[in-house]
């Protein structure tokens, strides 16, 4: 697997400084089912509002199920395509309107869903696993095609699999893919006692 450690401002949990959206996936190896439950496991425990867990995940098996993968797989860009290709198994985050307890809208329903999601992309780097998050499809197309209630929301389809050398990807991907990891300062996101005094850390 190539490592591509967080250059951090400040140490942080290995799992997480590990963690990075892979292009590169082994087209050979199927995903176990010990390990699709590992990830399923780590998104039930993520934390939500009234303990609610509004993610819903529908599941695309290449190696169990070909045909329904097939159509998830042409629910994608095309430049999400040429990679996920390789993916034994895709995964589609989509959350839920309303709270179970009281019938009533929920408005973190979205991001208690991300939160889920990335429990997953973490216990699959736990797992030397490949995870990667798109949002680039066609949730219309995958709502009508998946008989998705239209009061849902779809998030991100996700590719997991087993990680390969770039050989695996074409040439203008893997620049990509060995590129250094970049994020924005913590002080250009964050901000204390007023919106326009930024953070200043120590």
């Amino acid at each position: 697997m190539i490592e591509k450690l967080a250059d951090t401002q400040v140490p942080i949990a290995d799992l997480i400084a590990r963690r990075w959206s892979q292009r590169a996936i082994d087209p050979d190896r199927l995903l176990s089912r010990e390990n699709l439950l590992a990830l399923l496991e780590a998104a039930r425990w993520a934390p939500s509002c009234y303990g609610n867990q509004p993610w819903r995940y529908l599941i695309w098996d290449r190696f169990r199920d070909p045909s329904n993968w097939q159509r998830a797989f042409l629910c994608l860009a095309e430049g999400n395509q040429i990679w996920v290709k390789n993916a034994p198994v895709l995964l589609l985050s989509i959350a839920t309107p309303s709270f179970r307890h009281n019938g009533q809208p929920n408005r973190f329903a979205q991001h208690d869903t991300g939160a889920a999601s990335e429990n997953i992309s973490l216990q699959a780097t736990a797992l030397g696993l490949v995870t990667h998050q798109m949002g680039g499809f066609d949730a219309d197309q995958a709502m009508a095609i998946f008989n998705i209630p239209a009061d849902h929301t779809c998030m991100a389809m996700i590719a997991v699999g087993h990680p390969a050398p770039t050989e695996f990807l074409p040439e203008d991907l893997r620049d990509k893919e060995l590129t250094s990891r970049s994020r924005e300062p913590i002080n250009s996101f964050v901000f204390e006692g007023s919106w326009d005094e930024k953070f200043k850390g120590l």
